[in-house]
């Protein structure tokens, strides 16, 4: 477990002690452990400079030695609404629940996906929706919001018509600005997980 693991998976348990963070919750801890790093960038504006996880963990760790008491406070208020916003944003999807729209949104991520490999710039893409969703008050699922928002528009027929992959990058880059912008000020699920009925079933 990294530095940041550490921290927050005390607070994750501490805030709901069902958790199982280390084992079949890890995942749990995984996503929070990213929109954490990302909430940091954006907070101490490393976003798009090199070598910003290096630096975001030194900054980390010289805040606990220098402020524990400040730092704890922090991570216990931040922590109380990441796990408000989980409940809010995550939706399981058990069996064929909803397979319509799954079906129609996994057809336009299949589409983009050819064209998201071939992008030179998807990471730096990736970094500017992510703090576009922070910035406007978006914490849960940052990371998977922002790359699914970049593929959703990648994966458009409509993205077919460019030139060059640059017009094209700066066409997507807009629209998905203008989307995440939107999508943080909405309500409701937003993260869809499939879970198979199998796993709710007791031996």
């Amino acid at each position: 477990m990294n530095f940041i693991e550490i921290l927050l998976s005390e607070k994750l348990k501490d805030k709901n002690p069902m958790l199982d963070v280390l084992g079949s919750d890890r995942k749990v801890l995984q996503i929070a452990c990213q929109d954490l790093t990302n909430y940091l960038k954006v907070h101490w504006d490393l976003v798009g400079k090199e070598a910003n996880e290096c630096e975001l963990v030194e900054k980390l760790e010289s805040f606990f030695n220098e402020n524990p008491t400040e730092l704890d406070e922090f991570l216990s208020i931040w922590t109380g609404i990441w796990l408000r916003k989980w409940k809010e944003r995550v939706k399981l999807l058990i069996g064929n629940e909803n397979t319509k729209r799954w079906n129609k949104v996994t057809k336009i991520l299949d589409n983009a996906e050819p064209l998201w490999k071939k992008l030179s710039n998807k990471q730096e893409m990736q970094e500017v929706i992510t703090s576009t969703l922070i910035k406007n008050g978006e914490i849960c699922g940052t990371s998977i919001l922002a790359e699914n928002l970049l593929k959703m528009e990648l994966g458009d027929e409509k993205s077919k018509e460019y030139v060059n992959e640059k017009e094209q990058a700066l066409s997507v880059m807009n629209n998905t600005l203008r989307k995440a912008r939107e999508l943080a000020q909405s309500k409701g699920p937003l993260i869809f997980v499939k879970v198979d009925k199998g796993y709710y079933n007791t031996a």
